[in-house]
């Protein structure tokens, strides 16, 4: 009987945010890819929330978007609404977040992909790994065919033998009913890669028709548009904005909750998998939380031209009719009608500590994993490692030493250090405490400290990276211009400090310590600047807060130094940890499960002190 064989350099295994950025990046590096899909109406597909970013995710998109990777692009190109979040606070934590259209964000990725040189896309199920002597040499699929590859990056989402729950109902599929992937797990366990099941869940959607915004507080976007693409300016993706609402539980939702609590899957045992401590259902708020007597719920469009709305914040697998009673017992919703059930899903994953810190398997050379199947939830976080192991995939096949990204440069390297060193028991959520360097690492320099690491790279082109160059000069020449220009205590300059309620000069001082003030900028400095240019909006952004935070920002350079020194502290593969003496065996243990690469990397094992490193730092010294 026929087979098909065929050969490539790189196989891509499933094509949500993960997969697609793994092999947009493999491709565009000029190696010849194949990514498959177990639909091609799952291409990018948005199974959940229909948003891009928020809260320390719009981090991980701009970081991915100076990398050279899609995702910021795709979204200035389908959003239907744009906000700033934390706008009030610091701009460490200022987060952009856009609702997407999300049947016109999948289909653009998908021409996107269609139209790229050297990658196929390809619809069949992948069934089987193929590994000889611990190195890969390709995949199977269901139907048959064999494509062998030089390496293979898994990037399977929340299919592997997954399950849909709501109430009494379990259907074998994937998310919004599409077909599971049922055999690939079975292989990867005869590989020797031990399989974990977690969950996630989704709420329920509604027909806009049937629901009485008046009811609800509306929730417009921003009126400054910020681009998530540093390619784009806001006169370029400007557009008329779709509005969002915000409601409200009551005592009477948390009662039918809890009248009915007994009936849900999550609490009878029916679900298996571990669920996201970050993301909870409705009804794990509600017994969690018994003194809140509401909870906001937002109420968002799934797109342009539909009437399907989502419910932020109401993710749930009790059954349907107590679905009914909950969501019409809240104001605006009396009348709704559920044009979708919320479910669970649950689907197998991996443990992330066995990859190495590139997102190659530990043991499997040549195969690497990506997005939830390491563990992770969300979107963002899966395109940030599709990207990453998208690249390292292209290293190991061109012979190069992997690209990682270290914890202060990017929240993508807190990311990946997070999956691979700090073994997770539940879907790992990106947020922004867990970036120790977050004043470092702020959306909005995204460009300033990965954009040259793209260029190297092969994914940031010569015309782009001439403007992030020029931008970059503009920045340090005003900065400087303004360390180095003074100003006296003439009456121009004390009427304009009067005016905008600042302290008045006795000496002189420089331009940029004025800026520093709480009441003023770059931009309210204008009038008693005589050498002022014109400068583009981003330009003056990072002007400002490299200014008015100087003093935190080298504070923090300075706790980076100390970090580098341990990362650079590298530890041999051949180490023996049991000829360590003095270790402690919890130490010893998780030393041996995880085999850090640095001082760094073993400094953040759970269950590993600081006696214990410096046991062996002691150790390395004597060896060496």
């Amino acid at each position: 009987m026929p087979v098909v064989e065929e050969y490539y350099d790189i196989v891509v295994v499933g094509a949500g945010h993960a997969g697609c950025e793994a092999a947009l990046a493999a491709a565009r590096l000029g190696l010849n890819t194949i990514l498959f899909t177990i639909s091609m109406d799952s291409v990018a597909m948005m199974p959940c929330n229909p948003n891009i970013g928020g809260s320390s995710k719009g981090h991980l998109v701009r970081e991915l978007d100076a990398l050279g990777g899609e995702m910021g692009k795709n979204i200035d190109k389908t959003y239907i609404q744009s906000k700033m979040l934390n706008a009030s606070k610091g701009p460490a934590v200022h987060s952009l977040r856009a609702q997407a259209d999300k049947g016109h964000y999948s289909r653009n990725m998908k021409y996107t992909l269609e139209n790229t040189d050297h990658l196929t896309l390809r619809q069949a199920e992948v069934s089987e790994l193929i590994v000889y002597e611990n190195e890969i040499k390709g995949v199977k699929t269901f139907s048959g065919g064999t494509y062998y590859a030089k390496a293979v990056v898994l990037c399977t989402g929340t299919y592997l033998k997954a399950r849909c729950i709501y109430g009494d109902v379990v259907n074998h599929t994937g998310p919004n009913g599409l077909m599971a992937a049922n055999h690939l797990s079975d292989s990867m366990r005869d590989a020797g890669i031990g399989i974990r099941r977690f969950k996630t869940g989704t709420p329920a959607r509604l027909d806009k028709k049937t629901i009485d915004f008046s009811q609800m507080e509306e929730q417009k976007g921003d009126e400054h548009i910020v681009p998530f693409s540093f390619t784009n300016t806001e006169e370029d993706i400007k557009r008329e904005q779709v509005s969002c609402w915000l409601c409200y539980t009551n005592e009477e939702t948390h009662n039918i909750i809890r009248e009915n609590i007994d009936r849900s899957p999550l609490f009878s045992g029916v679900i298996e998998g571990t669920g996201p401590r970050y993301c909870p259902s409705i009804e794990d708020k509600v017994m969690k939380f018994p003194d809140k007597n509401r909870h906001q719920i937002f109420i968002e469009p799934e797109g342009e031209y539909t009437n399907e709305m989502y419910m932020g914040g109401m993710s749930s697998s009790l059954p349907e009719d107590v679905q009914y009673k909950m969501i019409r017992s809240m104001k605006g919703l009396e009348n709704v009608r559920i044009i979708r059930n919320a479910y669970a899903i649950e689907y197998d994953c991996i443990s992330a500590i066995d990859l190495k810190p590139s997102l190659e398997f530990k043991r499997i050379s040549g195969l690497f994993g990506a997005g939830q199947l390491n563990g992770s939830s969300g979107y963002e976080e899966a395109a940030a490692q599709g990207l990453m192991a998208g690249i390292n995939a292209v290293m190991k096949v061109k012979g190069k030493e992997p690209v990682i990204l270290d914890r202060s440069q990017a929240y993508i390297g807190v990311l990946i250090d997070d999956l691979v060193t700090k073994e997770t028991f539940e879907p790992y959520r990106m947020m922004t405490s867990r970036a120790e360097y977050r004043l470092l690492l702020r959306q909005d320099n995204a460009d300033l400290r990965l954009t040259d690491i793209g260029h190297e790279i092969g994914l940031i082109d010569e015309n782009r990276y001439e403007a992030f160059c020029l931008k970059r000069k503009l920045i340090e020449e005003e900065t400087q211009r303004l360390h180095n220009t003074q100003v006296g205590g003439n009456s121009k300059i004390q009427s304009f400090l009067e005016e905008n309620g600042s302290t008045t000069l006795k000496t002189a001082a420089t331009l940029a310590e004025l800026i520093r003030r709480p009441e003023l900028s770059y931009e309210k400095i204008a009038p008693i600047d005589d050498d002022r240019k014109e400068l583009p909006n981003d330009v003056i952004e990072q002007i400002n807060i490299s200014i008015k935070y100087e003093g935190y920002i080298e504070r923090q350079n300075m706790q980076v130094e100390q970090f580098k020194k341990l990362e650079k502290r590298k530890i041999p593969d051949d180490i023996h940890y049991e000829d360590v003496s003095n270790l402690r065996k919890e130490a010893r243990q998780k030393l041996m499960l995880i085999r850090p690469e640095n001082i760094g990397q073993a400094s953040r094992i759970s269950g590993v002190s600081p006696a214990d490193i410096s046991v062996l730092l002691i150790y390395l010294k004597m060896k060496k």
